[in-house]
């Protein structure tokens, strides 16, 4: 473990302990840095990874990430959302509202994770026909370009002029720097979701929310 060296005895102990009084101020608030020759046998040890950036903790013989507040993101859709073709994918593009270590990419559908771990996405999406006939929708994560095996939402409206909101919560994990889309399909243009206008005794209605929270590094 990284040593800390406090102020060598001098041949004045009142200065010296003046010395040791103010190296023990500045280091009782600081973690020891992380140098590489600790071992990680004793449970509890708590250092900072500076190469990393973020505080370990040893634990069942190994150094384990402290999750921080970073990773965390607030997205929405205040406007409606059209599908140009029916029966063919689009990726969703939200606004950021608020985050910390997760940003928007290139393209801006593109949900880019500054850190690797395991995060809880919750999605709703407000579906929305204009057609009387049964308007088909599909919803699904598209992680790096690839389609998650498995994941989508199928959620259908029989009449004209109806309105449901649907939503799912999950886990997934990422590492630094991959990216997320959220997908959509349906299988007639009469399908769409609607964001509605704020009335005077509620706020406005979003088109498609995503919250995204760390919970394991």
């Amino acid at each position: 473990m990284t040593v800390v060296v406090p102020p060598p005895i001098g041949p004045d102990w009142k200065v010296w302990g003046q010395q040791l009084n103010r190296f023990l101020s500045r280091q009782l608030t600081r973690l020891i840095f992380k140098s590489g020759d600790e071992t990680a046998a004793e449970n509890g040890i708590l250092l900072w990874d500076d190469v990393l950036g973020y505080p370990v903790i040893s634990k069942d013989g190994e150094f384990r990430q402290i999750v921080l507040a970073d990773g965390e993101a607030n997205l929405g859709i205040s406007t409606n959302v059209t599908a140009a073709a029916a029966n063919t994918a689009y990726p969703l593009t939200f606004t950021l509202v608020s985050g910390s270590g997760i940003s928007l990419g290139t393209p801006a559908s593109r949900i880019v994770f500054e850190e690797g771990g395991q995060y809880v996405l919750s999605f709703s999406a407000q579906i929305n026909s204009s057609s009387s006939s049964t308007v088909d929708f599909y919803f699904w994560p598209r992680v790096n370009g690839s389609d998650v095996a498995g994941s989508t939402m199928k959620n259908s409206l029989h009449n004209n002029g109806s309105t449901l909101v649907v939503s799912r919560s999950s886990i997934f994990t990422f590492a630094a720097g991959d990216y997320l889309e959220a997908m959509w399909a349906t299988d007639s243009t009469d399908g769409s979701l609607e964001a509605f206008s704020a009335t005077a005794f509620a706020p406005a209605t979003p088109a498609a929310t995503l919250s995204i929270t760390r919970v394991k590094a």
